[in-house]
């Protein structure tokens, strides 16, 4: 009997313990949580939306960012400095992680780089260059001097100055001086066209040379127009205009409207050699219907995904893609800086370049 009790008491022990051990949880190691990586947000500033470049190249860059997998803030500053200022100094104070900026004017922006600078942000400057600050850390643009060289070597060709007599008369015109490119432009262009100039073959009537004289503040057309005007009535009365060096196709929207009021465009009066750039869609039109004769085509989609693979890179780490370390001075630094190519456009290579490689479509220039 007292056996059967002890067998008893054992087995209740050990039902009394499995069922204690059934009615708890066992401590588990908390499960690890896989950190989620931020996603990081580019602020991008571009000058203006009255160019149809910089609305392509705003959209480009929202394209190539986000396809990459980081967040963006794209805003426009109507080609106002304070409202640019403004829309910057935002992007800083909600956190971007990168400023890529097309500045209206480079001189304009060392105190708010400098919050930039202090709040870790990465700036690049996107096809203009930003001057008198250190705080900015690449350059991503095309070759400007090259861009220049190509209007001066347009005007060499149509008026075919290293086989024609000439003597021929041109007039030059600038872009922005508060835009370094356009001092890049000027003088590659007359590195071709010095030489004509100082051989007699080919003279400007109005003696207006240097970017001091030629330039067009904010690149406007109307300015342009009104020069070209001025020109015509004060020193081609009883002179025909051969070459207009134009930098930009805004501008040389202006010069032709000037030219034609006063009958340039006309059997007995052709229209002079006329220079652009950026294949602006009223600028191809014109070139189609015989009026404008060269622009310079920069291919904005490769610039926007230069632009990415270089803020790519930086933020991972890696060695960011530049291919010149020479050119780009901006008064406190050389910027490091990558440099596409552009190319020669006219009316019997514009397909290759705007409407085969998608740029445009062939409709976009009916």
């Amino acid at each position: 009997m007292k056996r059967s009790l002890s067998f008893l008491m054992v087995m209740l022990l050990v039902l009394t313990t499995f069922l204690s051990a059934c009615g708890s949880t066992p401590t588990q190691p908390a499960a690890e949580k896989t950190p989620v990586a931020e996603v990081k947000t580019v602020g991008i500033s571009m000058p203006t939306k009255t160019s149809t470049r910089w609305i392509s190249d705003g959209e480009s860059m929202v394209k190539v960012f986000e396809e990459m997998g980081y967040k963006t803030d794209l805003q426009f500053a109507d080609d106002d400095i304070p409202n640019q200022l403004a829309q910057i100094e935002n992007m800083i104070t909600k956190g971007v992680n990168v400023l890529v900026i097309a500045a209206i004017d480079g001189t304009t922006l060392s105190d708010t780089l400098q919050k930039a600078k202090d709040a870790g942000i990465l700036v690049i400057a996107y096809d203009r260059l930003i001057s008198k600050t250190p705080n900015v850390d690449y350059y991503a643009t095309f070759d400007n001097f090259g861009v220049g060289v190509i209007m001066g070597t347009q005007i060499e060709t149509g008026l075919d100055l290293k086989n024609a007599a000439g003597p021929f008369n041109i007039e030059l015109f600038g872009g922005s001086p508060d835009d370094t490119n356009a001092f890049y432009f000027y003088d590659g262009a007359m590195s071709i066209l010095q030489p004509y100039i100082d051989s007699g073959k080919l003279v400007v009537q109005s003696g207006q040379m240097g970017m001091d004289k030629v330039s067009t503040l904010r690149w406007d057309g109307i300015v342009a127009q009104a020069r070209m005007e001025n020109l015509l009535s004060a020193f081609y009365t009883d002179k025909r205009v051969d070459a207009v060096l134009a930098p930009y196709d805004g501008l040389s929207i202006g010069i032709l409207s000037a030219l034609k009021s006063v009958g340039y465009g006309t059997a007995d009066m052709p229209m002079p050699v006329v220079t652009g750039q950026d294949a602006e869609i009223a600028s191809v039109k014109s070139m189609i219907a015989g009026e404008q004769t060269y622009t310079v085509f920069k291919d904005t989609r490769e610039l926007a995904k230069q632009t990415a693979a270089m803020v790519d890179a930086a933020l991972k780490g890696k060695e960011v893609p530049v291919n010149d370390t020479k050119t780009y001075d901006n008064g406190v630094k050389i910027v490091p800086s990558y440099l596409l190519i552009p190319y020669s456009v006219d009316v019997t290579n514009y397909e290759k370049y705007l409407i085969d490689s998608g740029y445009y479509t062939a409709d976009q220039l009916k």
